[in-house]
């Protein structure tokens, strides 16, 4: 067969949010994202809009697209393609369409499930005229026997290229990014774990890929011109064991060396059962991961360049897309949410407010609030300035000092250390244990944990001014470090239950002068 070739000309560029330049489309099209709640087509859908095209989105559920950025330049639609109610409609007047739907997780026969959706879909889309269906599937060797997930991902991806409509299907083996299961599988796996017995699919060859270079290759196939009806391996082109992604991703999260035991037994439902156990993934999820990790997940050829080539920058290694993945949790765990600044941060690898639960690392909070009437924010930033040293902590006075001796008997700086005045705080001065990162005087002021503790922690104070008087918020935040951290928050989160509510009460009353706090 003859395959086209991408226009290399330069067309005219856009600029995302995160940095990343994005080409313009040679010919902006209305184009339709069926699955834009999931992982890749939630990221798809506002890399569309940055290369102009028209974008309708087809949901089951509208309500969970309530909280991307981009809602409101898109038109949703309601679509359900169990019973393809609202699947004509949808496609009406659509150039491409962006099959990214799949049913692992949901139970039940998925391989059956899947591929009636799939013949159901390219039914309606001949009858719409659909110019091109682009679709994401599985890496997998050929010739032989695949396990249920990813003969059904392959299966769906014939079905695609049989039908009347031209299709592009992409093979891609792990995408690397906040959010992916795959990657979140291999996150937890290694926060979790520092000694790793494995099944012998450890051994198996794999072929990463950043989800910036996944989301490169479908926002280029609604330009590709001509019929091309083939699927294409895409990849990074550096292959690695799954050992070696494990000890990769441990070192680039600054994690101890992690010990991957390749164990003589096949075993994939007890490995997927296990992952489900010491990670946050459901079963439904872990079960068909790991057994798709039986086989190698390389590409077979790089075929897709003279199609379409890879982005200009050149494609990311595993190592720079986990960096990238990490890269806000690292610099601004506390402050992870979807709306602030990401500056030069690739959002693409970053989370969306509507990832599943499992999602990023495990993050413990306690978050306290309460109202002070009849004092201003002014009245009561004296006292929220002034906490630690000699004024302490407003809660359980011995259980701090018992903690900052135990600090102190581990190596760690104990309550010893103090404050730098009594009185007033400048980012970067100590406060006990604790360092100030963040201060907006009479408004916030956060405070990052020096003591020796297997995780990250964080302490936030924060003031708004209301009708009623000050509304104060407080709230702790812990980050894990392995099993050991998930073992200290487990320890002292029963005293969280007494240490922080008085806190509140105390730092109210004293907020609010002798005569005593009206608390709400």
């Amino acid at each position: 067969m003859n395959r086209p070739t991408a226009n290399r000309s330069t067309p005219k560029r856009s600029k995302a949010p995160d940095g990343e330049v994005i080409r313009k489309s040679r010919t902006p099209r209305r184009v339709l994202v069926l699955g834009a709640t999931g992982y890749i087509g939630g990221r798809l859908a506002p890399r569309l809009l940055q290369a102009g095209h028209e974008v309708r989105v087809g949901v089951r559920r509208p309500a969970k697209l309530e909280q991307v950025p981009w809602a409101g330049e898109v038109d949703v639609s309601t679509v359900d393609l169990d019973t393809g109610r609202g699947l004509s409609e949808s496609l009406n007047g659509i150039d491409t369409v962006y099959y990214l739907v799949h049913s692992m997780g949901t139970g039940g026969d998925f391989e059956a499930h899947e591929a009636e959706a799939a013949k159901r879909f390219v039914r309606a889309a001949a009858s719409a005229g659909v110019r091109r269906i682009v679709y994401l599937g599985g890496l997998h060797p050929e010739e032989r026997e695949l396990s249920k997930h990813m003969r059904s991902r392959a299966n769906v991806g014939r079905i695609l290229l049989d039908s009347e409509v031209d299709a592009i299907v992409f093979n891609a083996g792990i995408i690397i990014g906040s959010g992916s299961a795959s990657f979140e599988m291999i996150r937890h796996l290694a926060l979790t774990l520092r000694w790793m017995p494995a099944p012998d699919w450890v051994a198996n060859r794999v072929e990463p890929l950043s989800v910036r270079d996944a989301l490169h290759y479908l926002v280029s196939a609604a330009d590709v011109d001509g019929s091309v009806n083939r699927s294409f391996d895409i990849g990074s082109r550096q292959i690695l064991t799954y050992a070696e992604v494990m000890r990769t991703f441990a070192k680039v999260a600054g994690l101890k060396p992690r010990h991957v035991i390749a164990l003589p037994l096949p075993a994939p439902t007890l490995s997927g059962i296990w992952v489900g156990l010491v990670t946050p993934l459901p079963f439904s999820l872990t079960l068909p991961l790991v057994q798709s990790l039986q086989e190698d997940a390389v590409a077979s050829s790089h075929e897709v360049d003279d199609v379409i080539p890879p982005p200009e920058t050149g494609l990311i290694e595993f190592d720079d897309a986990v960096r990238l993945a990490l890269r806000r949790e690292v610099e601004g765990a506390v402050d992870t949410n979807w709306t602030a600044d990401a500056g030069e941060l690739d959002e693409a690898a970053q989370p969306l407010p509507n990832d599943p639960e499992w999602a990023g690392r495990r993050v413990f909070t306690d978050e306290r609030s309460t109202v002070i009437s009849g004092v201003t924010a002014a009245e009561v930033w004296p006292v929220i300035e002034g906490i630690g040293g000699p004024n302490g902590w407003y809660s359980w006075p011995l259980a701090w000092k018992v903690r900052g001796v135990w600090d102190k008997a581990v190596g760690g700086a104990g309550l010893n250390r103090g404050r730098r005045v009594p009185d007033t705080l400048r980012i970067g001065d100590p406060v006990d244990w604790w360092r100030v990162e963040g201060l907006e005087r009479n408004s916030r002021l956060l405070l990052r944990a020096e003591m020796k503790v297997s995780g990250h922690a964080w302490l936030e104070f924060t003031l708004t001014e209301s009708a009623e008087g000050c509304e104060y918020h407080q709230k702790a935040t812990f980050i894990p470090t392995g099993a050991r951290g998930h073992i200290y928050w487990a320890l002292v989160a029963p005293f969280h239950r007494f240490i922080f509510p008085a806190m509140v009460k105390n730092i109210a009353a004293e907020a609010a002068g002798e005569d005593g706090a009206r608390v709400k």
